[in-house]
């Protein structure tokens, strides 16, 4: 069975719901010429996940980063493909967290 992906802007993939106040984090982050595309996964409730969205760059992977975003009492994962670097990645999205 193949799955067709939702576009939002032609870059946020939508496999799975998303936080609800991480949404216009993420809308305002594939504004960016650097990214390429977001694509959220798996939700899970954790405790520490309250107040203001944060986003932390975990690991490289084949196309970009992956990235936890903790939000709404859950996180999130999100894999991000891009060609920018960690610190470059990290800085896009403490922008992009600002802003909110």
């Amino acid at each position: 069975m193949a799955f067709r992906l939702r576009t939002a802007q032609g870059k946020l993939k939508i496999e799975h719901s998303i936080l609800e106040s991480l949404r216009p984090v993420l809308d305002r982050l594939v504004v960016s010429e650097e990214i390429r595309s977001i694509i959220p996964g798996v939700i899970r409730p954790v405790r520490d996940a309250k107040g203001k969205v944060k986003i932390r760059v975990t690991v490289p992977t084949q196309n970009g980063w992956k990235a936890i975003a903790l939000a709404n009492g859950a996180r999130q994962e999100l894999f991000i493909s891009t060609v920018l670097g960690e610190p470059e990645l990290a800085c896009l999205i403490a922008a992009a967290i600002e802003n909110d």
